[in-house]
């Protein structure tokens, strides 16, 4: 009986450990809400042309969303662009691509993923909840009024743009990816997070790399952009900054060989492009007139 009530004190403290583990692990991985900066300067645009909505998303939670129409002159029905930020901002902080994707006709639709901005709140989250939000976005975009629901294309910052890429090659729905700072595997991301707060690897580190993989229900491998990457059919545009600290320049490379699909535009940056991508404005909306308006016909002349 001693040696059953022993065994039973082992096993609850061993219990109580993994749950102590897990609620630690989660809270240090927690994304910070950012606030938001004030729409009207985070996109440069009059409030007639931007409305904010709310999207429902997976468990029943809700998105907050903006919706930016494209210029009154456009015809309808327009193609359109959904934006996802990074891990740990917001959709105001992606507020620089609006200006110029507006102008050149597009609607755009700019979300707070889970767990960030005005959205809701989840126990965790993850990359691959990015991409559920991402579907989420999307299905609410395609039945919207005015909305080419075949001329759709997803824009992502760092996490976003993995889950934009793990999005899109499960489900073949848009035309076109804009990856800004991907990584090229979350299990470096991780090492490299591991290593900057002074977590040794050994067996701690890789503790807590199992049990991130174990809590999101996949593994690293399943949904590392270098794995998804070659999956996607669609034109897909890579954009990574040459001074990048948080992911290297290196991983853009990396990813680029993996598809044909695929091409690079590096510019003078850190990690957050949002200064860097201004003076590229016209190779992003060039790249995605290209990928999913439809081809303009050749004049027919009298001998066809």
């Amino acid at each position: 009986m001693t040696a059953v009530l022993g065994a039973a004190a082992t096993l609850g403290g061993v219990w109580a450990l993994r749950k102590l583990a897990h609620r630690g692990i989660v809270r240090g991985l927690r994304a910070p809400r950012v606030p938001h900066e004030p729409l009207d300067d985070a996109f440069g645009l009059t409030s007639d042309r931007v409305r904010q909505v709310h999207v429902p998303t997976a468990g029943g939670k809700h998105l907050a969303a903006w919706l930016v129409s494209p210029p009154q002159t456009v015809a309808a029905p327009a193609p359109a662009v959904l934006v996802i930020h990074g891990w740990g901002a917001n959709a105001s902080m992606m507020g620089p691509v609006v200006p110029p994707l507006h102008a050149a006709g597009f609607a755009v639709l700019l979300l707070d993923a889970r767990c960030h901005g005005h959205s809701d709140d989840e126990t965790f989250t993850s990359m691959p909840r990015f991409a559920e939000d991402i579907a989420a976005g999307l299905a609410w975009l395609k039945h919207q009024p005015n909305i080419a629901a075949d001329r759709v294309a997803l824009l992502g910052h760092s996490v976003g743009a993995a889950a934009a890429l793990l999005h899109a090659a499960r489900h073949h729905d848009v035309g076109a990816v804009v990856s800004l700072s991907a990584f090229a595997h979350p299990a470096e991301v991780m090492r490299r997070f591991m290593a900057d707060k002074q977590i040794p690897y050994g067996l701690l580190g890789w503790y807590v790399m199992r049990h991130v993989q174990r809590v999101i229900g996949v593994t690293f491998d399943e949904i590392a952009p270098l794995g998804t990457l070659p999956a996607v059919r669609c034109p897909i545009l890579l954009v990574h900054g040459l001074r990048d600290r948080t992911v290297p320049v290196d991983d853009a490379y990396r990813l680029l060989a993996t598809s044909s699909n695929a091409r690079l535009l590096l510019v003078e940056g850190d990690h957050d492009l949002r200064e860097a991508m201004a003076p590229h404005a016209h190779a992003l909306v060039s790249f995605l007139h290209r990928a999913i308006e439809p081809a303009t016909p050749a004049p027919r002349t009298g001998a066809d």
